[in-house]
């Protein structure tokens, strides 16, 4: 996940997941902030954010991943190397690719690209049929979990793949020829039915992710991305910023239940499209992520409740009674509709004593 401003809409059907599956061609690159920017202009640029805004009051100077590093290192001889390998190329790498995704909603192609300034992710991806709508963002590379303390807290790729183990299982399943380029494949099998697989395949020469497929708990296809075209990829010659350790937020609610693994990601998620009394968190288990959103019931702009296909994602929308009054509450996400729904149920409010109240 990467740093820097976003916005939001669950009207606008394209969460978190998906969009990080378009931007980043792997959802796992794990940026500071997990939902991009987007516009309806397809010339406009997203100016919302810079390396020296507030991120650096008092806290002195990023730490950086010097991209270079990836050279000396071996091929990868597991699929937990190969994931870890994917998941640093995704920042190190820049590059301009031609994309398309499938899934329930129709075939969509894309032109992407990624590109990395003064230590700052940028990433653009077009839809090329359609609307004209283009999603951008800019960023630093996530942490794995808010901080504690003085406790050190691991970048999102080093993290990641040891957070994985008792997830999901991971294997290297054979060599294919993709977008002109060698391949390896790696399938990626939960160990419950509260989350989706995945098969990726990663470039040989980069680690970048050329393929990805995601399968239900029955094992069907739910969505297919792919790149047809990689244009360049290039090393990039320095490092990326990763993003400063953030203590967590004091909010008076929380999900009594999340799936196993699923913690909080210390991700900036306040939008200037939001006022100050609509919460809003995510959470993942490295490779699944879901937004859940707390808000007062109040004005036209609210959703039925129920559940609601938004693409290949789901959003389970609940009106609770929580800190003495309504509230609607959304949660979204590339997950089984139910789990969507239990996590949605699951909210509580703390009251004054400090106790959760339903």
């Amino acid at each position: 996940m990467r740093s820097g401003r976003s916005t939001h809409g669950v009207a606008k059907g394209l969460p978190v997941f998906l969009l990080s599956g378009l931007l980043a061609a792997l959802p796992q690159a794990c940026l500071a902030q997990a939902e991009p920017a987007q516009t309806d202009d397809p010339a406009a640029e997203q100016a919302d954010f810079s390396p020296g805004d507030s991120d650096h009051a008092g806290s002195g100077e990023f730490e950086r991943f010097d991209c270079q590093v990836l050279i000396s290192r071996p091929t990868p001889e597991s699929a937990e190397a190969w994931l870890e390998r994917s998941l640093w190329a995704n920042h190190c790498y820049a590059f301009q690719a031609r994309a398309v995704r499938i899934g329930s909603d129709g075939v969509r192609s894309l032109a992407l690209s990624h590109d990395v300034v003064d230590g700052v992710e940028r990433e653009v991806a077009r839809f090329l049929d359609g609307p004209p709508v283009v999603f951008e963002r800019r960023g630093r590379i996530g942490r794995l979990h808010w901080a504690e303390g003085d406790a050190a807290v691991a970048a999102s790729p080093a993290g990641i793949v040891a957070h994985l183990e008792g997830l999901y299982r991971l294997r290297m399943s054979g060599e294919e020829r993709l977008a002109n380029r060698n391949t390896v494949r790696l399938d990626i099998e939960p160990l419950d039915d509260l989350r989706y697989g995945h098969r990726v395949w990663l470039d040989n020469a980069t680690g970048l992710t050329l393929k990805q497929i995601l399968l239900d708990e029955q094992g069907r296809v739910v969505e297919t991305f792919q790149i047809t075209q990689l244009n360049r990829p290039r090393l990039h010659q320095g490092a990326v910023d990763l993003d400063r350790r953030r203590p967590a937020p004091d909010d008076p609610w929380r999900p009594a239940w999340l799936p196993e693994g699923f913690i909080a990601k210390p991700v900036q998620t306040r939008s200037p499209r939001h006022d100050e009394t609509v919460g809003h968190r995510v959470y993942s288990d490295g490779l699944a992520t879901l937004s859940l959103f707390v808000e007062p019931v109040a004005g036209k702009d609210q959703l039925m409740p129920g559940l609601h296909r938004l693409g290949v994602s789901h959003a389970a929308v609940r009106r609770r009674e929580l800190g003495g009054q309504a509230r609607q509450v959304v949660v979204m996400g590339e997950l089984p509709p139910r789990v969507l729904i239990r996590v949605a149920d699951s909210v509580t409010w703390r009251s004054e004593t400090g106790a959760a109240s339903p």
